[in-house]
């Protein structure tokens, strides 16, 4: 479970790439066919998300699996406070990306809005979406009205189903081994409205293929021990909506990060998000075995530029820069759709209300990206060999609003 697909039979771990077979044609049928059904059928009844790969991916042990997650925050914290090096994991990198980025005390200014974070088995990933996941608890320690985080959207990526647009799950309840989220089933409703008969923005996840996608699953435990360690009155546990992003295009991205009602929800105060994606693949079983032209640099170290200048792109929050950098070099980052999707929902924008002429621009939230954490499933030297990146990241809000 290095890879964020099963091992074993070997597949690639590429976005919406899919696979072949009758239940891939009918996955698509629905999600291209579900916006024409009755929302309202879906949104009132839903179904309960049952931890599919709980036993697998993680122990399915309520308290296994709440002693892992402890041990996993407590060492990213240990890590965070007292490391300043830029060599950890044995991967040195040209600047310090395990850097813990400092909040300041007592106001909203440096309060975390977002994270990015792996979604590979826990044994693998875990101790790097530790990190992401500190900021996730920190910002639920927010008790001021305005700022209190009461949904938590979640933005992966399809590796089993084609899709060329956007899923919501349909689900009321996401279970998982510790604690069960509930499905923000309000938000749902509100994206789902924004779809036309001719432009169907939005569609509907089926149970299956919600269960099946362990890119959004892998991070729902540690979302529900977040909640329980911030010793928030049930009443006040924030809702969840997890959003599938398809294979988009660039222009598609843009649509969805600018242009729709997921841009609007992206921004309130009291949304927090997370960005669920692996870096890169590395290896012959991902066909995907780029190498350095510098005879002294290690394969694992070229993986390590390779991917930093990616994570360098989405920390300048330029969506049109990593697409480039995509394009040119072709990393095998499965998460890449979400992330330009919410890059461009965050990029800061001027925007003029009211009439023209002496109106005031509207002040727009700033964020500062920062990449705390990032390893690699093995160090490879060889050709015969095969690994998988994991980074994590966190949104901080950089000025009061």
């Amino acid at each position: 479970f290095d890879s964020c697909a099963k091992p074993s039979p070997p597949s690639r771990c590429r976005s919406s790439m899919g696979t072949t077979g009758s239940s891939i044609s009918s996955a698509f049928s629905y999600l291209h066919s579900s916006s024409t059904s009755t929302k309202e059928e879906m949104e009132e009844e839903g179904y309960i998300r049952r931890a599919h790969h709980a036993g697998s991916w993680y122990t399915s042990s309520p308290t296994e699996l709440n002693a892992q997650l402890s041990s996993f925050l407590a060492d990213a914290e240990l890590s965070s406070s007292s490391s300043s090096s830029s060599h950890k994991n044995g991967v040195t990198l040209e600047k310090d990306v395990v850097k813990a980025a400092d909040s300041e005390k007592g106001g909203v200014v440096g309060v975390p809005r977002a994270i990015i974070a792996p979604h590979a088995g826990y044994s693998y990933s875990g101790p790097t979406a530790a990190h992401a996941y500190l900021a996730l608890k920190e910002a639920l320690q927010v008790v001021e009205e305005e700022h209190r985080i009461d949904t938590i959207v979640v933005l992966h990526p399809s590796h089993h189903v084609r899709l060329d647009k956007c899923a919501v799950s349909g689900a009321s309840i996401i279970e998982t081994p510790i604690l069960n989220l509930q499905i923000s089933s309000s938000l749902r409703t509100t994206l789902l409205s924004s779809s036309s008969s001719k432009k169907n923005v939005f569609t509907t996840m089926t149970q299956p293929i919600d269960e099946h996608e362990h890119s959004g699953e892998m991070h729902y435990p540690f979302i529900a021990k977040c909640i329980l360690d911030s010793n928030i009155p049930s009443s006040h546990h924030p809702q969840v909506l997890p959003i599938m992003v398809g294979g988009l295009s660039t222009t598609q991205e843009e649509f969805y990060g600018t242009n729709t009602l997921l841009q609007t929800t992206l921004k309130q105060k009291n949304v927090f998000t997370i960005v669920s994606t692996d870096f890169c693949h590395w290896g012959k079983r991902f066909g995907y075995t780029p190498t350095s032209t510098t005879k002294t640099e290690q394969i694992y170290q070229y993986i390590t530029q390779l991917d930093q200048m990616g994570m360098n792109m989405i920390e300048a929050q330029k969506p049109g820069a990593f697409a480039e950098y995509l394009r040119e070099y072709h990393n095998t980052i499965c998460g890449r759709h979400p992330i330009a999707v919410w890059l461009h929902a965050i990029v800061k924008r001027d925007q003029v209300n009211g009439v023209k002429g002496g109106e005031e621009k509207e002040e727009e939230e700033e964020l500062e990206v920062e990449f705390v954490k990032y390893a690699q499933s093995s160090q490879v030297v060889s050709m015969r060999e095969s690994s998988v990146s994991y980074a994590s990241a966190v949104a901080r809000r950089c000025g009061r609003k």
